[in-house]
């Protein structure tokens, strides 16, 4: 109980630092989101005093307030949700854009991460303990071959052999153009279509991490007394690899699969925008290319939220699974 409310206390600190770190760095940039938008518009003639208070409640900003009435207004607007509206998609929310490309980012990205996770672990415990055979061989040198090269360069070559060549998937987007988002069974299958391409791209450059880190923490499990002790008793092997062995090598992978399923929310930038994906990774780019601050400010407060978050649950279970850490914090 005293290591959760610690933990606690910590995850409600980092919230704090993060959210107040999203209010101050914007405002220690020069300017303000209302003299972005009026440089957009000086080359069309001068801009009287009135025009730039006019934008500004436009905006919704107020720049009578004092910084910390300011800041007392922003957490106000976080426990809310509002984060005000987007100079981008004027006159949208930037909660209404970030509720519309979330969904997408998390069934791509959560659904190949976790099988990324799970096959790429897998393969690393048989590797492990098949250590110095031909299939270690093949799958340790693929899986070297295969994360070292990037993101970006694997989805264009995607693109263009299995989109471009061969034309066995679409180019881009999400989902067809002539259909409008809905729960049918026409779109999900579009936008299954369109997922595939995606999908093997992240594939194929994350499974090489996940085996190599397995392997590594397998070998180096199998060397202790208590392996040899499980295949002295007669143990099956597979029991004893599983079991013995996996169970305890997958445990610093755990603390990197929940930082990673945290970071999974602010979608993966490039991927989404080599595919044209409908993702936060995709919004968030937009925002950074036209300043829009508010949307910025969403999806990065969104993104730390969900790390910090992931963090936490997974201290709590790494105490709930490894014994040595329930006697260390007693």
């Amino acid at each position: 109980m005293r290591h959760l409310l610690k933990r606690l206390a910590i995850l409600i600190l980092t919230l704090w630092t993060a959210v107040t770190l999203n209010f101050v760095i914007p405002r220690l940039m020069p300017g303000n989101p209302a003299e972005v938008i009026l440089t957009k518009f000086r080359g069309q003639g001068q801009v009287s005093a009135s025009q730039i208070h006019a934008i500004e409640i436009m905006l919704g900003l107020n720049s009578h307030q004092t910084l910390l009435q300011q800041y007392l207004s922003y957490w106000k607007k976080v426990f809310t949700f509002d984060f005000g509206l987007s100079y981008t998609f004027y006159p949208q929310p930037v909660s209404a854009l970030i509720g519309q490309a979330l969904p997408w980012t998390l069934v791509l990205l959560g659904i190949t991460g976790v099988l990324g996770f799970l096959i790429g672990s897998g393969l690393g415990i048989i590797t492990a303990w098949r250590n110095g055979t031909r299939l270690d061989s093949v799958l340790t040198i693929s899986s070297t071959f295969t994360q070292v090269f990037p993101y970006f360069w694997v989805a264009m070559l995607a693109v263009y052999v299995l989109g471009y060549l061969l034309q066995w998937f679409p180019l881009s987007q999400g989902f067809s153009s002539d259909m409008i988002p809905s729960f049918n069974m026409q779109f999900l299958n579009s936008a299954l279509y369109h997922s595939i391409l995606p999908a093997f791209t992240i594939l194929v450059t994350s499974l090489g991490g996940w085996l190599l880190t397995m392997r590594n923490n397998m070998v180096a499990v199998l060397s202790e007394d208590y392996m040899t002790l499980a295949q002295a008793k007669g143990l099956k092997n597979n029991k004893v690899a599983v079991s013995y062995g996996g169970r305890n090598a997958m445990l610093p992978s755990l603390t990197s699969f929940a930082l990673m399923i945290g970071t999974l929310v602010g979608g993966n930038v490039i991927v989404e925008q080599v595919f044209a994906y409908p993702g936060l990774g995709n919004l968030l780019f937009t925002a950074v290319q036209n300043q829009d601050y508010p949307l910025m400010q969403g999806i990065f407060l969104i993104i730390v939220i969900c790390v910090v978050l992931a963090n936490f649950l997974a201290d709590i279970f790494m105490v709930l699974i490894d014994p040595r850490i329930r006697r260390e914090v007693k």
